[in-house]
């Protein structure tokens, strides 16, 4: 389960990555708590508006941020970023602390912080096979998911104790002093033990390489249309809970609480990936439509008790699904080609927000809280049917083995050369 801890590169970074993390838990649930009670009346919409302008610079960058990663080097890449966004931290932090904030300057942040995670996150995403090698990367991966939502278990919690006692400014603070975990982990990895990542691009002609490329293979089409639906409509958390935590009467810890809860499934399901020597199509499936019972349990909850253990059965089914997709697009994709394809696959993933949090948060001021969350379920629903459908065709096409592990396409094939 923990076999690429045993590399010194790996190590560093799973460490700073999970304080990292931490503080991004915390940024995050203050930032929505902060839209929500502080800075409007309790506009649902608002929070989702603030969410899109944080994820659509993942979908409207993503030619720009595969073509660095691929470009240039990705270690350098992360140093740039995470010293930005730890700026940014601060930045934020001041301007709440001396009560000067409004939401429009809110909103300007969270644009600033989705520029720079757009180029942060292809980036991140590909160095990960850096690290590691092929051989561990599946585990290397869920290992990561286990750091990011163990993050959760403490961050969101810390966060709601942190509101209440001193304010989300100073939440905002703390997130700022963790991004230097990450960036001494940078500093301190031996780059001579990093696997080498063929330059696939050599400028701004091959962009369109990456849609091409994806275009060819539907075994990964499949699993980026399951995830923008996912991405879309079914992780708009920050709304859900904060919505379900005044539906339910209480306040900012137990909105902590709540977002914590979920992490326990989260990081259960990420362990369990981590078991596993290769990603399987049955489990992104099934992970997929188990979400969709559990979003609808949890939309229908009749106590904070049961909508706690709904929410953590929802982010288990949910990182079933988000570490072997990870997993299994960057195995079955050519080195040279990773970058590139994982911009594109977290623009699809994440850059669905601007769409379906706005829409997301306006049927939760309309219709109520409940029917907000039902939205992921109907969503995650119709990506199950159609993951299903395709799975099925694909077996009687024996394109998988008869467990249903994904079959690997060759590293580099004759376009790809060319």
């Amino acid at each position: 389960m923990f076999r690429s801890l045993t590399l010194f590169n790996y190590r560093a970074w799973f460490f700073g990555a999970l304080i990292s993390n931490i503080g991004a838990w915390m940024q995050s649930t203050a930032l929505a708590w902060i839209v929500l009670t502080v800075l409007t009346e309790n506009d649902a919409g608002a929070v989702g508006i603030n969410m899109a302008l944080q994820f659509g610079p993942q979908l409207l960058l993503v030619p720009i941020s595969g073509l660095i990663a691929d470009k240039f080097d990705r270690r350098k890449i992360l140093l740039m970023t995470q010293t930005s966004l730890g700026l940014l931290a601060v930045a934020l932090a001041a301007i709440t602390v001396t009560g000067v904030v409004e939401l429009w300057m809110v909103q300007i942040f969270a644009f600033a912080f989705g520029v720079t995670q757009a180029i942060d996150a292809p980036a991140r995403q590909a160095f990960v096979s850096q690290l590691v090698g092929r051989k561990f990367l599946p585990n290397a991966v869920a290992l990561n998911s286990a750091s990011f939502h163990g993050a959760r278990l403490i961050g969101p919690a810390v966060a709601g104790v942190s509101i209440a006692i001193v304010g989300p400014g100073w939440v905002f603070a703390l997130n700022a002093l963790t991004f230097a975990a990450m960036i001494i982990a940078l500093l301190a990895m031996r780059t001579d033990e990093l696997e080498p990542s063929p330059r696939g691009a050599k400028g701004f002609g091959d962009i369109v390489q990456g849609l091409k490329y994806v275009r060819r293979r539907d075994d990964i089409l499949i699993v980026m249309l399951m995830a923008v639906l996912l991405g879309t409509f079914g992780l708009n958390f920050q709304i859900f809970i904060s919505t379900m935590t005044l539906e339910f009467g209480s306040d900012a810890e137990v909105f902590g609480l709540l977002s914590s809860a979920m992490a326990i499934g989260s990081v259960t399901g990420a362990l369990l990936s981590a078991r596993s020597e290769r990603p399987k199509y049955s489990v992104i499936i099934g992970g997929l439509g188990l979400f969709a019972i559990g979003t609808a349990a949890a939309a229908w909850a009749p106590g904070l008790i049961f909508f706690a253990v709904t929410l953590a059965a929802v982010g288990f089914f949910a990182q079933l699904f988000m570490t072997n997709a990870n997993s299994m697009v960057q195995l079955s994709t050519a080195p040279e080609m990773r970058g590139r394809v994982m911009a594109l696959y977290s623009a699809v993933f994440m850059g669905g927000t601007p769409i379906g949090a706005p829409l997301v948060g306006f049927v939760a001021n309309g219709l109520g809280a409940r029917w907000g969350v039902m939205v992921a379920s109907i969503a995650t629903l119709i990506a199950f049917g159609i993951g299903l459908a395709w799975w099925i065709k694909a077996r009687r096409a024996e394109r998988m083995t008869r467990t249903g592990t994904l079959t690997v396409a060759p590293v580099v094939d004759q376009d790809t050369r060319n």
